[in-house]
């Protein structure tokens, strides 16, 4: 692998609260000059993020649903058809963690569905927040992902207990189909983390310090 490819796997993020317009901006410009896969922003900043990508090659990716994943089904497909309206090329939506925990493995589908079916063309990852989980739960919410016609599984919100664990991903890996795609997000600070999570599956990394990624990749090199 090399510093290009690495830079292309990654889901710039920032998702804080106190978020300002300047640093969006700034992760923007971060995200052209490396290359990153896209942006991942909370819903009021993807028009912002999509003008300033124009033309980059740089997705911008919205959060839905976010972070808990507790509102309706509703509310997540109208949130999933504001954010492509607005510019998102990819959304990442929080499953109903309580739904699955309680057996109710058709509720978690269909709210994902949901939000597939009002996503057009545009990528759906789904969060499952593996802190939260058992091993089996995890199995589930994959296969779940699945049937619903989902993009991608991804480990965490990064607003949990806990961020992406190599075994996460590499069980979540082995619970889709090779259609599917394992996104691992939350916990990595640099390449040793990011390397373990790519090695055990991962085919997109959500990550902050995509910078300080980059730089330990270089060093390591």
């Amino acid at each position: 692998m090399d510093k290009k490819t690495l830079a292309g796997m990654m889901d710039h993020t920032l998702l804080k609260a106190d978020a300002t317009p300047d640093q969006i901006d700034w992760i923007c410009d971060e995200a052209k000059q490396i290359g990153a896969a896209s942006v991942c922003v909370n819903p009021c900043w993807v028009s912002r993020v999509s003008d300033e990508l124009k033309d980059s090659g740089v997705m911008t990716c919205c959060v839905i649903g976010f972070p808990l994943g507790a509102n309706t089904s509703a509310v997540k497909a109208f949130e999933t058809q504001d954010a492509v309206k607005n510019g998102a090329d990819e959304v990442d939506m929080v499953i109903n963690i309580g739904e699955l925990k309680s057996g109710n493995d058709e509720a978690v589908e269909q709210d994902i569905k949901a939000v597939v079916d009002a996503s057009g063309d545009t990528h759906v990852k789904v969060i499952i927040e593996t802190c939260y989980l058992t091993d089996d739960e995890k199995v589930r919410a994959c296969e779940a992902a699945a049937r619903a016609g989902a993009d991608f599984v991804k480990t965490s919100t990064g607003f949990g207990t806990g961020g992406a664990k190599p075994e996460d991903v590499a069980l979540m890996k082995r619970s889709i189909p090779e259609t599917m795609k394992v996104k691992a997000s939350g916990g990595m600070h640099d390449w040793n983390d990011a390397k373990a999570e790519i090695a055990a599956g991962a085919d997109r990394l959500g990550v902050s310090a995509s910078l300080k990624i980059l730089e330990t990749f270089e060093d390591a090199e």
